[in-house]
């Protein structure tokens, strides 16, 4: 047998249904991997190696009495973001350094209802505000596939972990590709739902109209299982969708005849690299040898995605993180004079420079005299992003295309250009604003050895749509089993 840390999920959960392999001896090698590569990789801010081995334990006595969940026994890692009772939930920034959560979110209750055992939380861009995770306050997680490269943003720790082993699979989030992005980057694969479709409660918020919790795994057929045990309606969430969960699984295998996928001219513009685009190309191709028919469509209000998202996405986390200011919980400096000087300086020595970036970009558009010529209009241009998918999902299934311009740069380089930084989520953020599923699927390598990820996208709530290409996919390509050496 392989080493236990190299199995995907469903191959780990077969041999536990077997009994050929114990939950405990599978956590425990998973918490080896960590102690051996973790010092290279960065991708854990913390590890609960005592609480992951009581879960695999409890995990081995439901299934030996016959009650073993979806996910019994699989070891996991969640972004540092998700609210837990055991574990500290930093969001990757000072702010929070030191915070307990009172309760779980809704996802984590749902993968421990399943059986699930929690390794510990990834590092992550701070409150994921970034795409490549260099702006964690404690520690920069590196690409497995490459020493001193990025592992993408803003849930890299929690892909780098995938990608190396460290886990079985991992929650992340993804406001404007921020779980497709470093899936791609990393060569594993990354799905962000529908919006509505998984409960955001307990998952601290960045831009709540664009947040979307997703999972990251080693091939399709997980993604496919970590998506039925996280999906489903929350009445502690007010944007959750009362929709049944489609036993997801149920597509996998089949071929893609009768599917039309689209493949939009505007993402294939100047600036793309031409290593991806022919990877993107070629994973095309492999799709229309899967039984697929594609077309060419449209998307005319591409070119104005990424200033929408960023006067959407900053105006809300100007909201959303007036929170934090050092008197109820978190950071706060105490030795400040007064209460204003209290807020002023918690908040200038809590958050990171790109945080406080994004604040004041979003308080701005949303100033009195600016709202109506920022925020207001950038919401009407959302809407013509949206109507363009509804009509192109009126001609095909799915839309085909890159997920980043380019494969993972070395750390550092985009460090005193952020708007380069913002330009590389050009490919992804449109999903977010539509507010419809869309995945990153390893389609090939750079001549370096660096993974390359096709997107694909989807009507709203057709999550199997992308499950059965993305396997497909896999099935002509035959490169998902390929692994960075460590």
């Amino acid at each position: 047998m392989e080493a236990l840390h190299t199995l995907s999920l469903h191959q780990a959960l077969d041999l536990l249904e077997q009994g050929a392999i114990s939950a405990l001896e599978l956590t425990q090698a998973h918490l080896e991997r960590i102690a051996a590569v973790d010092g290279r990789i960065k991708a854990y801010l913390s590890v609960g190696a005592e609480q992951a081995l009581t879960q695999a334990r409890s995990a081995d006595k439901e299934r030996a009495q016959g009650r073993a969940g979806l996910l019994c026994g699989a070891p996991l890692g969640l972004k540092d973001l998700f609210c837990t009772t055991d574990l500290p939930t930093t969001c990757g920034s000072r702010m929070l350094e030191h915070f307990i959560a009172p309760y779980n979110a809704t996802v984590v209750d749902k993968l421990r209802k399943a059986g699930a055992v929690i390794l510990g939380k990834q590092a992550m861009d701070e409150f994921a505000m970034g795409s490549t995770s260099e702006h964690c306050a404690f520690q920069i997680p590196e690409n497995p596939w490459k020493a001193g490269r990025i592992c993408g943003g803003s849930s890299g720790g929690s892909a780098a972990a995938v990608a190396a082993d460290e886990c079985l699979a991992a929650l992340g989030t993804d406001t404007g590709g921020s779980i497709r992005q470093p899936a791609s980057l990393c060569g594993v694969v990354g799905l962000k739902p529908t919006y509505g479709r998984v409960s955001r409660y307990g998952a601290v918020a960045f831009a709540s109209s664009l947040d979307q919790v997703g999972p990251i795994t080693k091939n399709v057929a997980d993604c496919a299982i970590m998506l039925e045990a996280i999906a489903g309606f929350d009445q502690f969430d007010a944007t959750s969708v009362r929709k049944p969960v489609p036993r997801y699984r149920d597509v996998l295998g089949k071929d893609l005849k009768g599917m039309t996928v689209g493949v939009p001219k505007e993402y294939f513009d100047k600036g793309l690299d031409i290593e991806v685009e022919q990877a993107v190309h070629n994973a095309i191709a492999a799709l229309e040898n899967a039984g697929a028919r594609t077309v060419e469509v449209s998307l005319p209000h591409t070119e104005y995605c990424v200033a929408v998202y960023y006067l959407i996405a900053p105006a809300e986390a100007s909201s959303n993180l007036a929170r934090f200011d050092g008197i109820r919980y978190g950071y706060s400096d105490k030795d400040a004079g007064d209460l204003l000087e209290q807020y002023f300086r918690t908040r200038a020595g809590g958050f990171g420079e790109e945080v406080k970036r994004r604040i004041l970009i979003g308080t701005y558009a949303l100033s009195a005299g600016y709202y109506d010529a920022y925020y207001k209009k950038a919401s009407q241009v959302r809407t013509l992003i949206r109507e363009d998918f509804t009509r192109v999902f009126s001609e095909c299934d799915l839309i085909a295309s890159p997920v980043c311009p380019g494969p993972a740069k070395k750390i550092g380089a985009l460090h005193d250009d952020p708007l380069s930084m913002y330009l590389a989520d050009i490919l992804t953020i449109s999903a977010n604003l539509a507010g419809i599923p869309a995945m990153s699927v390893p389609c090939g390598f750079t001549g370096d050895g660096l993974p390359i990820g096709l997107h694909l996208q989807a009507a709203h709530f057709n999550e199997e749509a992308l499950l059965q290409a993305g396997q497909a996919l896999e099935s002509q390509l035959g490169i998902n089993s390929l692994k960075p050496v460590l």
